[in-house]
Formats: C-alpha cells, sequence, structure tokens
C-alpha cells in the first residue's frame, strides 16, 4: 500500500510497504481523508532532527485522519463504519490503518469527510477549553489564529464570553477571527501587542490567556497580557526551551495550565463530544478548511502550511488522486 514518510528535514517521500493485518478486537480502516497539525510541523517535520531519526516510521508524521471500516474483528464497529482514526505511531498518512476501538470516534453517515477530519483537532481544544471553567463575563484572549485558535475562539464565543481576542501576524486569520466571534483582533506585526491591549481592556489585562502559538516567545507574552491573578491554557507544543520572566510571573499571581488530551487516560473523549455538538449544529469545524489537496500533493500540502501561504488554515489531503 502507499504511504509517505519523513526522510529528512522537510522532505516527504512516498513508499510501498505492506497492507496491515488485524488481530482480534481491531478494526481496518481504509483511510479517506488527512489533514496537518501545527503540531507535525513544529516537532517533526520543520527541525533538523538527529540522523538517525530519519527515516521516520512510515505515515509519519501525521495524527488527523477519517476513513472508513473495511474489515473488523470487533463488534462494535461493523464494516461500512465511518470513524476518526487517532493512528498508533503519529503515523496517518497511509492508505490502511489499523487500530483498536478506545482509539476510533464514530462519524455519521452524511456530511464530507474532508470536514468531519477537522473535528480531531477541534476536540482537542474542547479538553483545553474546559480549563476555563464558566467563560461568561470573561475577557479571553487567543494567541494564535490558525485551526487551534480559531476552534478555542468559536468556542468562547458559544459559550458566552465577554470579549474574545484573537492575535496572529497573519491579517487574513485576524479576518476570520472576527468572523468565528472574536470582538477584537490584534495583528502584533502592524500594532504594538500591549498598548491595543490596554486600550481595549482600559488596562486591565484579560482573565484568560490561551497560547496556541506555537512559538517559543509565546509564554512570556501570554503573562504580560494577563491580569492580576489571571490564567493561562498553554496548548501549544515547542520543541525549544521557553523562557519567561519569573518575576512577572510571581507578582502577577498568574496561574499556568498545560494541557495535552493525548496524555490523558481519555485521549479521545472530547474528540467524540465536539463531533456530537456538530452533528447537532453547535459548532462546525468544517469551516476551518481552506484548502483540498491530492494524494501526489501531500509534501506540497505540508509547505503550504509551514509557510501559512495563500490564506491556508487547515488542508484536507484525499487520499486519492
Amino acid at each position: 500500500m502507499k504511504a509517505f514518510q519523513l526522510t529528512a528535514p522537510r522532505t516527504l517521500e512516498q513508499v510501498d510497504i505492506p497492507e496491515p493485518s488485524i488481530e482480534d478486537g481491531e478494526v481496518k480502516i481504509k483511510v479517506d481523508q488527512l489533514s496537518i497539525c501545527g503540531s507535525d510541523i513544529i516537532l517533526e517535520w520543520g527541525p533538523d532532527l538527529p540522523e538517525e531519526e530519519y527515516p521516520t516510521a512510515p505515515g509519519a508524521p501525521n495524527h488527523e485522519v477519517v476513513g472508513v471500516v473495511v474489515e473488523s474483528r470487533n463488534d462494535e464497529y461493523l464494516e461500512g463504519q465511518r470513524a476518526i482514526v487517532i493512528p498508533r505511531n503519529v503515523a496517518g498518512m497511509a492508505e490502511y490503518l489499523v487500530q483498536t476501538p478506545d482509539r476510533l470516534i464514530k462519524i455519521p453517515e452524511w456530511g464530507p469527510a474532508d470536514e468531519w477530519v477537522m473535528c480531531q483537532h477541534s476536540g482537542t481544544v474542547l479538553y483545553s477549553a474546559k480549563h476555563w471553567g464558566n467563560p461568561a463575563g470573561k475577557r479571553i484572549a487567543v494567541l494564535g489564529q490558525g485551526g487551534i485558535g480559531l476552534s478555542f475562539t468559536m468556542i468562547a464565543e458559544r459559550q458566552g464570553a465577554a470579549q474574545i481576542i484573537g492575535l496572529d501576524l497573519v491579517e487574513a486569520r485576524c479576518q476570520k477571527s472576527s468572523e468565528l466571534g472574536a470582538t477584537y483582533t490584534i495583528n502584533p506585526g502592524n500594532e504594538d501587542i500591549f498598548e491595543a491591549l490596554d486600550e481595549i481592556t482600559k488596562g486591565e489585562g484579560v482573565d484568560v490567556v490561551v497560547d496556541a502559538s506555537g512559538n517559543p516567545d509565546g509564554l512570556e507574552t501570554c503573562i504580560r497580557m494577563a491580569k492580576q491573578k489571571g490564567q493561562i491554557i498553554g496548548f501549544s507544543l515547542v520543541p525549544d526551551q521557553q523562557t519567561f520572566k519569573h518575576r512577572d510571573w510571581m507578582t502577577k499571581e498568574v496561574t499556568i495550565n498545560p494541557t495535552v488530551i493525548a496524555t490523558t487516560n481519555q485521549p479521545v473523549k472530547e474528540i467524540r463530544e465536539i463531533v456530537a455538538l456538530k452533528e447537532r449544529g453547535w459548532i462546525d469545524p468544517g469551516v476551518l478548511k481552506t484548502h483540498n489537496m491530492a494524494w501526489s500533493q501531500t509534501p506540497e500540502a505540508y509547505q503550504l502550511y509551514a509557510d501559512r501561504a495563500d490564506g491556508v488554515i487547515k488542508v484536507a489531503v484525499s487520499i486519492e488522486d
């Protein structure tokens, strides 16, 4: 079967590998659509990893996948069922995947697969957003308005946050942030973050700051933005050491909540919840998809996403050409 793997920094090559077989309790999925996550870029595709780490496992790095069951040895999943797949070894760029039901999320028969796949990353955001409690009446700022940051913006808007401030260096993403519920946007390339924030909040700062920037300097920026005894929700995974002014953090008494759904004992719970919320019309992560690309264009899709070019927010890649 066909797959892509990372053979050098920023280099994806197609390979042919054996089609996987399944054991009792497992399910075999024919992949339909996959998408790209910022962590794929920041942690594996983009950096110069040690030479011995190449090539990666076939299919890596990728973990946002939708497909259809073609073989099952589990009563919970029958042939023909569509599902979001959390692939083993972060290796989703392959024609077929095998997984157990605890890493699968059923999706309905209706609706395009290239939109349902967006529920994977928005579900991880729902897990993190639960850490802000009841946002009614709160000011929430989201640093970074890519697919993750915009998911935070959408959830905050639907939950009734008083003010939502979206920050991004890409003006098109600021515009999308406004469309999806931000009451204010700040482009740090065009204006000073802290002057703009003082004007918006009348010098009070914000109750909650979400770091969805993927930038090693993001945490320090969040500490400066937060109000006295405010909260920071960390989402970004960055390969470099993050530093911040310890005294500023201490004197502000800011709470920092790191959040990584994958390390919990229920890593698909909120993804299932976001699928259910999309089914009933409460939220639609599918609106974040800006580009559709074919399987042969997978290397170009990763480059496009990394460059933040052509107004890209989320890319859906079809297994077919």
